[in-house]
């Protein structure tokens, strides 16, 4: 992207242009297959220059765009920066990317005011819960974007190896920051790492906090934990005309510094990791911005027509499968959103219900993870979940499997196996087998305690999309009830919800999907 006054293109040509790069896009035929994603060039490509233009569209630059202060919180005293600094720093976290990005916008805003340089610092932890080096693998590959499109806009990237608390305030201190930005996540290992730097800043020092992960803020829809999707729709649906805009571009940066930036070493920084190397990367999903977007093109020109219909059909491909580039923040939410929403009136059940749940369901489980600490806990649950799942405790189980034995997808159900080899080789589950899967651990396991520990280890450690508020919710959902309601009561479950394999049977192809993985696939 480049500044206003290098812009020649008038507004009519830039409207005539996206006009045709749209109809491009969608006309096309543009090949998803789970195996191979289509390249850069082609569908995404063109979804990318039109998005392009709709930025410029927007504003030259966030100078130039009304910025919605709702979207932050200050998280220091004062927020007055002290003359004589040399920069203002964006602490990259849950959202990595560059375009799209509230934090790293509002970053910018703040350094066009001050006529300050904008540096960009990414704090890269040797280990984070279950993460392997699949999930590190994606997430440096698209950190590797970042850092190219920061060097192309005058914007310093910064790779700080190690946790936060120890590397970022020495970088502000010694770099003269005026202030630091960062994003937003409700999850408690990322609050503690904020906690930690904010008592290391120096007072003097303004830290802001941007939720540039959800279109309406996590504590502007609601101020408290919400008990299910039908009690948050409406507050988030009210605020979206506010909130779901088009961005205005991160723009090439005047103010240049006087820092010398160090080239990153990625090949020391993946060196850094103790992670385990056993869970390998996958090819069916291209890491970082651009990879997102092609897929979010296949989306719309192939599966969005789909996706109301058939989007609970494992054997079907009608998902968006963004939910990776979502969860790295390599795509934002509210980019996709935008896109989609411009097809209600050729698909309109399916956009809706894209809203539905890349909106409404996914900020429900960003509100219940901030406003309930013990999220991923039986201690998190609603009382009558606790109580009935107490009560059914210690009844008999037909079937009780290791944590070992459903790792290696080793039980007497066959669809379950399936949709377990499928998450550990492809890092993706489809989604409406989590639900089944999840609630079979309950029925499998010595008690609900121990399967909600299994679920989120088998979660974390091979989804792609693992560590997620999503995942937790999803987890809590299927085993404790929690955004769902009692049931009739039976054995092992209580009152919560139940799913089994007839039931299944009823909704797809069972036993197409059980041939679609099954061991003799994944051995050589």
């Amino acid at each position: 992207m480049q500044k206003k006054s290098s812009t020649k293109d008038s507004v009519k040509q830039l409207k005539a242009k996206k006009s045709k790069l749209l109809e491009d896009d969608h006309h096309d035929d543009y090949a998803c297959k789970r195996q191979k994603l289509p390249e850069v060039t082609g569908g995404g490509k063109r979804l990318s220059d039109a998005i392009c233009i709709s930025r410029r569209e927007t504003a030259s630059s966030v100078a130039e765009f009304k910025f919605n202060k709702k979207r932050v919180r200050i998280l220091s005293k004062t927020e007055d920066i002290v003359d004589g600094s040399d920069g203002i720093l964006y602490w990259m976290s849950r959202d990595q990317r560059v375009q799209d990005n509230w934090a790293l916008l509002f970053a910018q805003r703040l350094a066009l005011k001050q006529k300050l340089p904008l540096h960009v610092c990414f704090c890269l932890v040797p280990r984070f819960l279950e993460a392997t080096i699949r999930h590190f693998g994606f997430m440096l590959h698209g950190l590797q974007e970042v850092a190219k499109e920061c060097t192309e806009l005058d914007i310093s990237f910064h790779l700080l190896i190690g946790y936060a608390k120890d590397v970022l305030p020495e970088f502000v201190k010694l770099n003269h920051i005026g202030a630091v930005v960062t994003d937003f996540s409700p999850l408690r290992v990322p609050l503690q790492w904020l906690q930690d730097v904010k008592d290391r800043l120096p007072e003097s020092i303004p830290f802001a906090q941007v939720d540039a992960h959800n279109i309406v803020p996590c504590w502007v829809v609601s101020d408290k934990q919400e008990y299910a999707a039908r009690t948050i729709r409406k507050k988030i649906h009210d605020k979206l005309p506010e909130f779901l805009t088009e961005f205005p571009p991160v723009v090439l940066h005047p103010h240049c510094t006087k820092i010398k930036t160090k080239e990153v070493d990625w090949e020391k920084a993946r060196a850094s990791l103790e992670v385990d190397h056993t869970v390998k990367e996958v090819d069916w999903a291209k890491p970082g911005t651009q990879g997102g977007m092609a897929v979010l093109a296949s989306f719309i020109s192939e599966r969005l027509k789909l996706y109301s219909s058939d989007r609970n059909d494992p054997n079907k491909e009608a998902l968006s499968n963004l939910s990776p580039w979502f969860h790295f923040g390599q795509v934002a939410v509210q980019r996709a959103v935008l896109e989609v929403q411009k097809f209600r009136s050729k698909y309109r059940e399916s956009v809706e219900s894209f809203i539905e749940e890349s909106v409404v369901r996914r900020e429900l489980s960003d509100n219940f993870c901030f406003y309930n600490p013990r999220y991923d806990s039986l201690d998190g649950a609603f009382e009558w979940a606790r109580k009935t799942l107490e009560d059914h405790a210690k009844d008999k189980r037909t079937h009780l499997y290791s944590r070992a034995e459903l790792e290696e997808g080793r039980t007497h159900d066959p669809l379950w196996n399936a949709a377990q080899l499928q998450m550990v080789h492809e890092g993706k589950m489809h989604g409406f087998l989590r639900m089944y899967w999840a609630k079979k651990i309950l029925e499998w396991t010595h008690s609900p305690a121990e399967a909600l520990e299994i679920s989120i280890y088998l979660n974390d450690r091979y989804e792609l999309d693992g560590r997620d508020p999503n995942g937790y919710v999803g987890c809590m959902w299927s085993i404790c009830g929690t955004h769902d309601q009692g049931w009739s009561e039976r054995a092992v479950f209580g009152k919560i919800r139940y799913m089994n394999y007839a039931g299944c049977k009823r909704k797809f192809d069972v036993n197409q999907f059980e041939c679609t993985y099954n061991y003799k696939k994944f051995t050589p």
